[in-house]
């Protein structure tokens, strides 16, 4: 378990210059690039780290990318991730195989807590375990409020970013804060698989495609199958458990079935394509899943988040140090440069695989042609954008 280097009441007694709710890829990294360029940084999340969450766990060739580019590089391989080296689409009882250099499985284990130590490397002080409220906006500065168990209490920062995820309850309430979920927006389910038929080897991401939802599976590092799928709710409300569902959707593409599919541990998430009307409000970034999220293809989430993590830290440098009301309008720019157009990108591949008519036929097609996939996965794997360093 990953400490907190700090309680609610010390950290109520400290300056900050920023506060960063979420210790996902996309918090965890603003706040150690935040405090790389010198800011006082408190990083709060309400889970205890280490910990599983519903998600596909592949870093693909841009998410690599972001790491290396702020220096970590080689936080993937020391921590065991697993080589991608091929892409397996089923729908319909066909296949495809298709070439996928360059990506890694690993964890969400094993990457959120290996992002968190290198944030706290880097000086920022860390609270898991406690809930933060956004509190007021006062003059120069922003209130929060913790708790964790019993203990309470209210620091104040220059700036808070807000990067709690699909299911975030920070900005709720607030005057002008609006998510709106797509209509029609799939829901997400996710488990992990400790045995896993052999037909499931390593080094592959495996997709199964079929009506009403798409299955996603991979090994990790330990040799566990991650499982995560989108389905539609009226495939759940039919089949009553992700399980169920799961096992209907792999039978239909023709992949192996896993046995004991609904005794698994499953877990759910909210709609899967939302946005965030505003990401930016008077002191105040939203980011990663919290500022919009679309159905991911192999990897793009976690590439997203962390490309919003390095691309808002020297903004939020900036605002730190003089606050402009232009920087609100500026994130929102370098939101949808850097982030939103690759979302664009996925939704329409979505959109694409929710028809299983289309999809067997497409399959079908990459069959006899597998080069006219290429330029698709290059551009979901395109290297992040160039935003700019962490002012020093």
């Amino acid at each position: 378990m990953i400490p907190a280097t700090l309680t609610p009441d010390e950290a109520a007694r400290r300056d900050w210059d920023a506060v960063v709710v979420g210790a996902g890829p996309a918090g965890a990294l603003a706040a150690r690039e935040l405090a790389r360029g010198k800011a006082a940084v408190l990083l709060v999340d309400k889970a205890t780290f280490p910990r599983w969450k519903v998600c596909g766990c592949c870093l693909n060739g841009r998410a690599l990318g972001v790491l290396r580019a702020v220096g970590l590089g080689d936080l993937a391989g020391g921590l065991g991730a697993v080589p991608l080296e091929r892409f397996r689409l089923a729908s319909g009882g066909r296949r495809v195989e298709l070439p996928l250099a360059g990506g890694v499985a690993l964890s969400r284990e094993a990457l959120d807590a290996g992002l968190i130590r290198a944030a706290i490397r880097s000086g920022v002080a860390f609270l898991p375990q406690t809930h933060a409220v956004l509190g007021l906006l006062e003059g120069t500065a922003r209130t929060v409020l913790l708790r964790r168990g019993e203990e309470a209490a209210q620091v104040t920062t220059r700036l808070v970013l807000a990067a709690d995820g699909l299911g975030g309850r920070l900005l709720s309430g607030h005057a002008g804060v609006d998510v709106v979920t797509e209509e029609g927006s799939w829901v997400g389910a996710g488990a992990v698989a400790e045995t896993a038929p052999d037909a499931f080897a390593p080094g592959t991401v495996f997709m199964a495609c079929g009506r009403g939802g798409y299955v996603g599976l991979v090994r990790l590092e330990d040799g566990r199958l991650n499982i995560a799928a989108a389905f539609d709710p009226a495939l759940l409300k039919r089949r009553h458990h992700p399980g169920a569902a799961a096992a209907v959707i792999l039978q239909e593409a023709g992949l192996p079935l896993l046995p004991g599919l609904a005794e698994l541990a499953w877990r759910g998430t909210p709609a899967l394509t939302r946005r965030a009307t505003r990401r930016a409000y008077p002191r105040l970034f939203v980011l990663g899943d919290a500022a919009g999220y679309v159905q991911p293809f192999t990897g793009e989430g976690i590439a997203w988040a962390l490309a919003a993590g390095q691309a808002v830290a020297a903004l939020a440098v900036r605002g730190v140090r003089h606050w402009d009301a232009a920087l609100e309008a500026e994130w929102d720019a370098v939101y949808r440069r850097t982030v939103a157009a690759g979302q664009a990108t996925c939704r329409a591949l979505m959109h694409a695989l929710a028809h299983p008519v289309l999809t067997a036929a497409a399959v079908a097609v990459l069959r006899r042609w597998p080069a006219l996939a290429a330029p698709v996965l290059r551009r979901v794997h395109q290297a992040s954008p160039r935003t700019g360093g962490v002012p020093s």
